[in-house]
């Protein structure tokens, strides 16, 4: 029976390269997993602790059930301004209090231009709310544009890279 993951792209860009990878992954796995792309990035208010309470806004309740109903979940994101985007942030400080992402199986792709400093906030941000994140379901993609094209990874070294963080968080889920 196919794993449930819920991907989310750090990108609010509907043309993204994140996103992209996402559906590339999302066809690769087909049978394996289904892979449901989390479309509220954007919808999601300022996060506020007054509002993180019994009622929290619609949206953020939206976003924890998704979580909650998910196996695992895959985070395609780029790099912003050399840090997290901020929407992706955002959506992480609703999680910390509700703890859906404690000891759930997560993967992290931070593909970008460079993308180094916003791997290392989100992997010490997931890490921090008790994801479970092995470093074999980390994968960092520097000058992304050059490696995904047209749909496809072109790139077959980066092609390899993905699928073993994909087998990481498969096993992961098992």
């Amino acid at each position: 029976m196919p794993v449930n993951i819920l991907a989310i792209s750090g990108s609010t860009r509907q043309q993204s390269t994140n996103h992209t990878l996402i559906h590339i992954i999302a066809e690769l796995y087909a049978g394996t997993a289904n892979i449901t792309h989390f479309e509220g990035l954007s919808t999601l208010p300022h996060f506020n602790p007054d509002l993180d309470n019994n009622t929290p806004p619609p949206a953020v309740t939206a976003f924890r059930e998704q979580l909650r109903a998910a196996d695992g979940v895959l985070i395609c994101t780029p790099e912003y301004a050399m840090g997290v985007p901020g929407s992706l942030k955002n959506a992480l400080d609703w999680l910390v209090s509700s703890m859906e992402l404690s000891k759930k199986p997560v993967a992290l792709i931070t593909a970008s231009s460079m993308g180094e400093q916003a791997h290392a906030s989100l992997t010490g941000t997931l890490l921090v709310i008790e994801a479970n994140l092995p470093e074999a379901s980390r994968l960092l993609i520097p000058f992304v544009k050059a490696k995904v094209k047209d749909g496809k990874i072109t790139d077959e070294s980066t092609f390899q890279e993905v699928k073993a963080v994909m087998a990481s968080l498969l096993y992961s889920l098992t």
